[in-house]
């Protein structure tokens, strides 16, 4: 007789062949005879961690910084993550195949110089990793060809250069999205100095194409304003840091998970990602040689699904000075460092206070976050500190006193809005599908703020996970965190009528307030929404560090949009659009 577990294999292996073969856009074998490295027979710390290529996006005319033009490809190529492991297909950023690197170069842009980026795709007919077209997602009506398009994370600028995720674009632009409108991006430099990256946004293909490998760093330098705070600065002392998971072959492939949690509605989505390996830009365990000093690291969070706890094995302190793509006001001195999935920590270590010669930068986040496994021996070391033991004249200072930007005042609000969080189940109580206000991307648009003004948005939470959830184009500041009281009774309301106000949600927000941690005080484009809480953010729609007005048309076609930002979530479609009006 067949049980269940069999006639479960055939249905998993039915989709996988017939509806993903069918489209022709993958290729992968469902037993293609490697099998997954044990991530804990890899040696660690044997490779040095790279500085990442660095493109300029300004230049000097007979002594002046202009305006330039830059031209970015995305190439499909061969990248080694470990000495002892065969190089992996990978997309990979770069002027072209030869240069492109995983993560790809950093981009240093000027604050008000406009960057002029054409970002062109090179890529194959077919995806190098499994995808699923169950899901609401970007599929070339020849169905050859892998969606792409690149989103400026933290960037103020023109909505036709967000990177909205139906602006995708086949290779030599041969299809293109519904509200693709131009191959040059624009990004008009002219906000706060701080830390951004660029990922792939493509509608469904988000998790797959930055796992693949398109995501690179990107900062905008005002020195005039940053050179007195007399941070650590150069090549040497001031380096990107780009954390991401992932898992391998024997081949040296990256790993991808085939079949779904609920192979008869999803043959290969499942709801988060995580991978053994730990790499930083590109080296799994990477080390470095450091001298006893002052070095800052700017750390974005590029993985998947996977929250960051980072602390120091000898008790070395972080000192916080910026928080996603702004400083903070003061600088925070904390022995552990939280990100979730790309959030952005700006760190000062001071090497001069070890006590030990070697360090490891290690991660105690559970996964997923917060009630998941603890982590293991492999992905709970991230890389390693060498410490010259020689000490030596630092000229750099940690100033107790950063920028000062607006304290974020709740009375300049003019109006608020309430944002829930869903996630839906199977009969086998496996998730399917996440939605926010219990609506797709491509239902009408709810949120339509006026340019200029600040809004109060209460994020209440339903599900289980924590969810970093991501504005494009705002800042906003979070106020609190509010733990919902009878919270069954609230779900089985909100699940009936999706209405907070109706569902008196001021009558169950009434129970433990969670502060706001020092580091997160700051103007922010990400925060974690804690499960079974309701967050109160002030999100603003104009500069925070001048009250000058956009240099560009912020209404425009096709807006902006809102998500959370585990990819797995953003893919299947825990994402909505958000379209900014004059009035």
């Amino acid at each position: 007789m067949i049980g269940k577990r069999e006639i479960l294999a055939f249905v998993q292996l039915y989709f996988c062949v017939v509806i993903t073969g069918r489209l022709g856009i993958s290729k992968y074998n469902l037993v293609n005879g490697e099998s997954i490295v044990n991530a804990t027979r890899l040696k660690m710390f044997v490779d040095k961690l790279p500085n990442m290529p660095k493109l300029f996006g300004y230049e000097d005319v007979g002594g002046k910084l202009v305006s330039k033009s830059l031209t970015i490809g995305m190439f499909h190529k061969k990248w080694k993550f470990h000495r002892d492991l065969p190089k992996a297909d990978v997309f990979a950023f770069g002027t072209s195949v030869h240069t492109a690197t995983v993560p790809g170069p950093t981009i240093e842009a000027r604050y008000d110089i406009d960057t002029y980026v054409t970002w062109e795709n090179h890529l194959p007919p077919q995806h190098i990793l499994p995808w699923d077209p169950t899901i609401p997602t970007a599929i070339p009506a020849e169905k050859k060809g892998v969606p792409t398009v690149v989103h400026l994370h933290g960037i103020i600028t023109e909505p036709e250069s967000d990177g909205h995720a139906f602006a995708w674009f086949t290779r030599a632009f041969k299809e293109t999205g519904p509200t693709w409108t131009k191959k040059t991006y624009h990004y008009i430099n002219k906000q706060q100095p701080g830390n951004l990256w660029y990922h792939d946004h493509a509608m469904g293909l988000t998790r797959v194409n930055i796992l693949a490998g398109l995501l690179g760093a990107y900062v905008i330098r005002q020195p005039e304003v940053e050179a007195p705070l007399l941070l650590p600065y150069g090549d040497e002392f001031d380096r990107q840091l780009l954390i991401f998971d992932r898992s391998f072959y024997s081949n040296g492939s990256i790993y991808m998970n085939q079949t779904g949690d609920n192979p008869a509605i999803h043959p290969e989505w499942q709801p988060e990602y995580f991978g053994d390996v730990m790499v930083v830009n590109g080296k799994a365990w990477p080390y470095m040689h450091v001298r006893r000093r002052k070095y800052r690291f700017r750390i974005r969070n590029a993985s998947n699904a996977r929250f960051l706890i980072l602390y120091f094995t000898n008790g070395l302190d972080f000192v916080r000075v910026g928080s996603d793509s702004a400083y903070l006001s003061k600088s925070v001195v904390t022995n552990e460092t939280f990100i979730a999935p790309s959030e952005i920590a700006d760190v000062i270590v001071d090497f001069s206070k070890s006590k030990s010669n070697t360090v490891i930068l290690a991660n105690d986040a559970p996964y997923p976050y917060p009630s998941g496994d603890p982590v293991n021996e492999a992905n709970s070391k991230v890389m390693k500190f060498i410490i010259n033991r020689k000490p030596e004249f630092d000229e750099s200072r940690i100033p107790h006193k950063l920028l000062e930007y607006p304290y974020p005042n709740v009375s300049s609000a003019i109006r608020s809005r309430f944002i829930t969080l869903y996630e839906y189940t199977s009969n086998i109580d496996e998730p399917t599908h996440l939605l926010i206000n219990g609506l797709s991307f491509k239902d009408p648009i709810t949120e339509t703020p006026i340019v200029g003004s600040s809004e109060v948005w209460y994020v209440i939470n339903l599900t289980e996970d924590n969810h970093p959830l991501h504005i494009h184009f705002a800042l906003f500041s979070v106020l609190e965190q509010v733990e919902l009281v009878k919270l069954e009774e609230f779900k089985k309301c909100m699940n009936k009528l999706n209405d907070a106000k109706r569902c008196n949600v001021n009558k169950h927000a009434v129970g433990q307030k969670i502060d706001v941690a020092a580091p997160e005080r700051g103007w922010k484009n990400v925060y974690k929404m804690m499960p079974g809480f309701v967050t109160k953010l002030l999100v603003r729609f104009s500069y925070i560090h001048s009250n000058s007005s956009y240099p560009f048309d912020a209404t425009a076609e096709p807006g902006y949009a809102y998500h959370c930002h585990i990819l797995d979530h953003e893919d299947n479609v825990m994402m909505r659009p958000l379209k900014l009006v004059n009035h």
